[in-house]
């Protein structure tokens, strides 16, 4: 095949950079599980997608990350998989007609029958809760639609009386807020769940639950270096040992949804700035998740409150922004994403973006590395400068220029595949798989033709180019060089 042929396939199937900073995660579901609407997702501007773990088959599961890896294949850009494994969370069982209704002020049994619950009882699978309930004691379901208090209970059975009622469904989740719960961090399915997922080359396993540091040790042994952690903070007592958390993990998720049923609503966004704030501190990524455009599972139009949930969001310089049923089983996954897309644009594109993703001081570690990335920042607010050139094996290099926030966009260059797919959930990052460097003038060589290639400059533009020696070197970044394009890079090289 010859150079221009091949560079015209290339051009063929290559995706342009998406032009914003913050990335967009889209779950998983019967509503987009198919290639078609996968890549549909994709063109509407998701960058990532999350296999919720606590619903379907393996096989299913199986399925899914097979059509995102062709989809990847397909037009040439690293997609980020989430596995989210469903954790401790405590689910009632199934009803006979798959729902009944809870009457307000009525009597309603949680039980150890196994049997399809009705509108007077259900199974609570959950043996350890019978023993520690007390009289008084709230249960609140399905996100604390319903709330039930405990009249008596027993080894056996917990009589409660509907303070509010309602339609309540199969596997509803159950919050217990006046109790501790002692449950593992992992259960056995979440370790299936896991061992399954890293096996089939997720790039992110998401741990529910964390409430300590110690939670995160079982699961960080378990995925042995094979994919990266994200803790996510949807527990009260995790913001107390928030920044050890933090320490412990690759990445945090802001999952409101628990947060906000175990807290007074008004509780919650004040806590999402803090969790944002620290993990941006600690330059690891960041996720705001839970209801961001939750009226659009039913509905082809956001709320304007909505609208603005996910722009405080991307002006908060969360890394990332998640969709949960909108794409996973909603009716409008596609026009969910695009939304979501056309929010986060809209909002970086406005005059005071900078200044307020910014808000946040973000002094540089007593390291070369962190200095380096910090001095990028720098250069580029005072020259004009069409992208920083980021060369990594690790991704370290990476995480620390997105930790400074530049206006400029960042062009990561990596021989690993894996590195460039965990890459694809971090803020302004554009990855590209390239072979290896072996010395400096390779690095400008291809750091000036891969810019061109992917639209970050043209002839007379400036790059920055950031790097380690000896290369190869993980955590060894130690280089920056400022270089000029003549535009004429690629007509010397071919591809």
């Amino acid at each position: 095949m010859s150079r221009r042929e091949t560079a015209s396939t290339i051009a063929a199937r290559k995706v342009d950079p998406r032009g914003r900073k913050v990335k967009i995660l889209a779950t998983v579901g019967p509503a987009s599980n198919s290639p078609d609407m996968l890549d549909r997702l994709f063109k509407a501007g998701a960058d990532a997608f999350r296999v919720n773990m606590s619903h379907g088959e393996h096989s299913v599961h199986g399925g899914t990350i097979k059509a995102i890896r062709a989809l990847e294949k397909k037009y040439g850009r690293p997609i980020a998989i989430l596995a989210d494994l469903q954790g401790p969370k405590l689910r009632v069982g199934t009803f006979k007609d798959g729902q009944a209704v809870i009457r307000h002020s009525g009597h309603f049994t949680l039980d150890r029958n196994p049997e399809p619950g009705d509108e007077t009882r259900v199974c609570l699978p959950h043996p350890e809760l019978f023993g520690i309930l007390e009289k008084g004691q709230r249960l609140l379901i399905n996100d604390g639609k319903i709330r039930l208090k405990v009249i008596r209970a027993s080894e056996d059975e917990i009589l409660c009386s509907a303070e509010v009622g309602g339609v309540i469904s199969d596997r509803k989740g159950v919050n217990v807020p006046d109790a501790e719960v002692p449950i593992p961090a992992l259960t056995e399915k979440d370790r299936r769940d896991l061992d399954f997922a890293v096996d089939q080359g997720v790039d992110w396993i998401g741990l529910s639950f964390v409430q300590r540091p110690e939670d995160l040790a079982e699961a960080r042994k378990l995925i042995g270096g094979r994919a990266a952690l994200c803790a996510k903070i949807e527990k009260p007592m995790a913001i107390r040992r928030l920044h050890e958390i933090i320490e412990m993990s690759d990445g945090i998720m802001v999952a409101r949804g628990d947060l906000g049923v175990e807290l007074e609503p008004y509780e919650v966004p004040p806590l999402q700035k803090k969790i944002v704030n620290a993990a941006r501190t600690e330059g690891k990524p960041v996720i705001v998740a839970t209801q961001m455009l939750e009226s659009m599972i039913e509905n082809p139009t956001p709320t304007r409150a909505e609208v603005s949930d996910v722009a405080n969001a991307v002006y908060d310089g969360a890394d990332a922004v998640m969709l949960s049923a909108e794409s996973a089983a909603g009716e409008w996954p596609e026009e969910s994403v695009s939304m979501m897309d056309k929010i986060a644009t809209q909002v970086e594109r406005s005059e005071d973006y900078r200044a307020r993703v910014r808000f946040l001081d973000t002094p540089p570690d007593a390291t070369t590395a962190d200095a380096l990335s910090h001095a990028c920042m720098t250069i580029a607010d005072t020259v004009s400068i069409s992208a920083i050139t980021v060369f990594t094996s690790s991704g370290s290099t990476a995480r620390r220029v997105a930790r400074e926030r530049p206006d400029t966009p960042m062009l990561v260059l990596t021989p690993s595949s894996k590195t460039a797919r965990r890459v694809a959930l971090l803020w302004g990052a554009h990855a590209v798989v390239t072979k290896d460097i072996g010395s400096f003038e390779e690095m400008i060589a291809k750091g000036k033709r891969m810019a061109l290639r992917h639209g970050y400059g043209k002839a007379g533009s400036k790059l920055i180019a950031l790097a380690g020696v000896p290369f190869g070197t993980p955590g060894a970044t130690n280089l920056l060089h400022v270089v000029t394009l003549t535009g004429d890079e690629l007509d010397k090289h071919g591809t």
